[in-house]
Parts: C-alpha cells; structure tokens; sequence
C-alpha cells in the first residue's frame, strides 16, 4: 500500500501547533528532523530543543481528499494564529515498501574491543564464541551505535582482556538501557548497579538483562537517591552528558573505591579540560582523554 506524505519546513515554534493540526487530520506518524544536519548536544536539562530550521513530516494511509485536507489545515491555522502565515505544506506519494524490514537492515552486529560484540536479536551472532550481547535499537535508550557507548564498552572489554574486571563490582551511573552494567557482567564481573532518574530507563535495563540471561541478583538497578553515600566501587562508568558529570564529580568520585577505575563519557572534545579538572580536583589521577568522531572518553584511577 502507498503512503501519503506531508513536509513542511518550520521554525521550532511552530511545530507544536503544525503536529496537532496533522494529527487532528488523521495522521499515523509525525517526525521531527534538521533540515541542515546541525546537532544539538547537550541542552538545558528538562527542555526539547528543536533546531533552527526543523522539518516536521506527517505520514498519511489515507489518500483520498489531501486537497481539502491541506486547506483544512490552513483554515484551522489561520483561525489559531492569523498574524503568521500557514508554512508551505509539500506533499509526496510514497512507493510500498517493507518499512520494517530495511529498517532492521540498518543494524548489523558491532564489534567493540576484541572480545565483545552487540548484535540485534534478528542477526546470529558473527563469532558464536565471543560475549555475545543481545540488545535491539529502542526510541531512546543507547545500543553502542553511538561513539561515546561504543568507548565505554572498548574500555571494559579491555579490562577484562587484562581480567582487572574478574570478579569486581561495578557502577553504571546513568544505565540507560543498562547496555554497559550488563557488558560488564557478560565480560566476567560478580555484580553490578545501575542507577538512573528515569523510570523507563530501569525498565528497559530489566527487560535487557533478561534478554541477555543475566541474574536479577547480579545487577541492582536503582534511583541515584537510593545508593548508599558511603558505598565505594573498584570499577565506575557514568556515559552522562559533560553538565553533569562536573556537576555531580563529588557524589561520582566518591563512589570510586581506593585503587579504583574510573571512566567517564558523553563528553565532547571542547569539554574534555573541564571534567578532567572536575576531577582532578576530586583526587582521581586522570589519564589522557581517548577521542572518536568528536566526543571523549576520559578515564582514571583513585590512588590506592
């Protein structure tokens, strides 16, 4: 069956009122792009940055009467807000296809380190024998495409390459999907604990560690409010952003046991100085900042 497309480049103000004239007109999906590949990084926290120019695009089953649907949606625009011309409304015709099926062509089985490999749970595992780590791509919880989880998993296949990881424990600040506490129990440590602000990140930690045959007593998953101030690891991961990796270095430092590894990311390059200062200042001795497509993963150690 085809599709029936709208697109419309507007400014990020205008897309909340655009959205709810699409969806009120029967649309099945509305995204959201940049129109000029211009990334946002790290914005305040509790706010949705759009970008400057966004592309918003409303996906469409029904392909009867598009013209009095766009002329619906001009009037209802202009009854809202007449002092602002309506965006021009493209429209496109979209050939059937298997939508599912090239998207999960998109992901293959990635390689991180030597041993350790994050593949899709429609792929065989490449090397049948290697940590095998089964995760699918989510709508917004890492999955190791992105560099800064990608230098975060090489770090921990390289501990336990060297089996600095054997039997340790460890505390993934910010689990996310749980993808790094979960890594790090496949690559040979005793326990793990995850701590996150979102209850939908715990969630999906769960339901990833099931995936992946991981014992509920070997990971802990929690809100940071109920880790114990005083409870100090041999291994720390926290794949944050750099705002609150400075901002919380204290709480994060202080959880590194004497003799402890450390490693930090979602860091861009411009921002490395300032959280290896941070922790500096925290009495961890950091290492040299390690660099893929822009972003940072710094690493360290508590002195012993």
């Amino acid at each position: 069956m085809p599709w029936l497309q709208l697109k419309a480049r507007i400014a990020p103000e205008q897309a909340e009122s655009l959205e709810e004239l699409l969806l009120a007109e029967g649309a099945t999906a509305i995204t959201l792009q940049d129109a000029h590949d211009d990334p946002v990084f790290e914005p305040e926290r509790g706010s949705t940055p759009l970008w400057h120019e966004t592309v918003l695009t409303g996906l469409y089953d029904d392909l009867e009467g598009v013209d009095a649907m766009l002329e619906r949606v001009r009037q209802a625009w202009a009854a809202e807000q007449p002092e602002e011309p309506c965006p021009e409304i493209e429209v496109e015709l979209l050939a059937d296809r298997d939508w599912e099926r090239e998207w999960m062509e998109d992901f293959q089985p990635l390689q991180m380190g030597q041993r350790l490999w994050i593949v899709p749970s429609w792929h065989a595992p490449p090397e049948p024998g290697a940590v095998n780590l089964h995760l699918d791509p989510g709508l917004a919880f890492g999955t190791g495409t992105h560099p800064t989880t990608a230098l975060c998993l090489a770090w921990l296949d390289g501990l336990a390459m060297s089996e600095a990881l054997d039997g340790q424990a460890v505390l993934d600040i910010g689990t996310g999907s749980g993808i790094l506490a979960i890594a790090a129990l496949r690559l040979g440590a005793a326990r793990a604990v995850g701590t996150d602000i979102d209850p939908q990140a715990l969630t999906a930690s769960r339901d990833n560690a099931e995936r992946n045959e991981v014992a509920e007593a070997d990971l802990r998953l929690c809100y940071p409010e109920q880790l114990d101030d005083a409870e100090t690891f041999p291994i720390v991961v926290a794949n944050i952003l750099a705002g609150p990796l400075v901002e919380l270095a204290p709480m994060i430092a202080g959880h590194v046991a004497p003799g402890g590894r450390l490693a930090l990311s979602g860091i861009l390059e411009a921002q490395a100085e300032t959280v290896l200062e941070a922790y500096r200042e925290q009495g961890l001795v950091m290492d040299e900042p390690a660099c893929r497509e822009g972003w940072v993963r710094l690493t360290g150690r508590r002195p012993g």
